[in-house]
C-alpha cells in the first residue's frame, strides 16, 4: 500500500467501458514526512476522496480486480482510504 495526495482529476468522454462507472483522481505518492515521493498516478477512486486528501492507495493489478469486483478491468490503482492521521516513532527499525 501506498500514501498518497489526491492533486486532481481526471475526466474522460471515451474510456475503456469497464471503467465508465469509476471516478479518476491524479495521486502524487508521499513519503511518511508528506513529501513527494515518485511520479503521478492515476488511480480509480473507491472511498469519494476529494482533491487535497491524503489517501491510502494499492497499486497492483489483481487487487484492482478484487476491489472492483470486475475481471476485466483495465486498472492498476485503486484509493482504498481516506488518511485521517499518520503516527509513527522515527528511528525505530520495524
Amino acid at each position: 500500500m501506498i500514501l498518497a495526495r489526491v492533486i486532481g482529476t481526471l475526466t474522460s468522454a471515451d474510456k475503456d467501458p469497464e471503467l465508465k462507472d469509476y471516478k479518476l483522481l491524479v495521486v502524487q505518492p508521499l513519503g511518511l514526512d508528506d513529501a513527494p515521493e515518485g511520479e503521478e498516478l492515476i488511480a480509480v477512486d473507491r472511498v469519494d476522496a476529494g482533491v487535497g486528501e491524503k489517501v491510502l492507495i494499492v497499486k497492483e493489478g489483481n487487487a484492482a480486480r478484487q476491489i472492483t469486483g470486475r475481471d476485466r478491468v483495465p486498472l492498476q490503482a485503486v484509493v482504498v482510504g481516506v488518511v485521517d492521521h499518520v503516527d509513527w516513532l522515527s528511528g525505530l527499525e520495524p
